[in-house]
């Protein structure tokens, strides 16, 4: 049920179809897109950065199951997030769409906290550079950072469901 590697699902590739764009020869063992993808206006080093941040930080989960006592709190609330995935991304996506700062900012503070809170690093990262992007009204970049956070997002869903939710019946 819980992998306590961080980041990896039992030290290979994510296990299903990969989600719409991601291409199979990006993604290396646990889930980690290829370290060469570069995100839109940021420095080579930012860029590197993301991509070797885990998708999921299991040590995250436990903490959080610690503070909640066991109650199964923490799974819920992964299970919430992953469920919740699809209607996040499209609000995201479509404020940045309208050049919505408000809105944008909103949605991508949102998924930075929330990914942050279910062990999501490269997700938050990624969500907090958009954040970046949105506050100086650089949309354009934006819309072209969306794509990683379309593709990141997914494999952090896939990730918490294959190491981290349990499968009900």
């Amino acid at each position: 049920m819980h992998s306590h590697d961080s980041g990896s699902s039992a030290g290979g590739p994510a296990t299903g179809p990969l989600p719409a764009g991601i291409p199979a020869d990006r993604i290396t063992g646990g889930g980690r897109t290829s370290p060469d993808t570069n995100l839109p206006g940021q420095p080579a080093p930012a860029q590197e950065a993301v991509g070797l941040l885990p998708l999921v930080d299991a040590a995250v989960l436990e903490e959080l199951e610690e503070e909640l006592a066991g109650t199964g709190m923490a799974q819920r609330f992964a299970k919430d997030y992953a469920a919740m995935w699809d209607e996040r991304y499209s609000r995201l996506a479509a404020a940045v769409h309208r050049h919505d700062g408000d809105s944008a900012l909103d949605a991508a503070i949102s998924l930075k906290i929330s990914s942050a809170m279910v062990g999501g690093l490269r997700l938050a990262k990624l969500a907090e550079l958009l954040e970046t992007m949105i506050r100086r009204g650089d949309f354009g970049q934006g819309k072209m950072l969306m794509e990683r956070v379309a593709q990141d997002g997914s494999l952090t869903v896939i990730e918490l469901r294959s190491t981290y939710i349990p499968e009900t019946g």
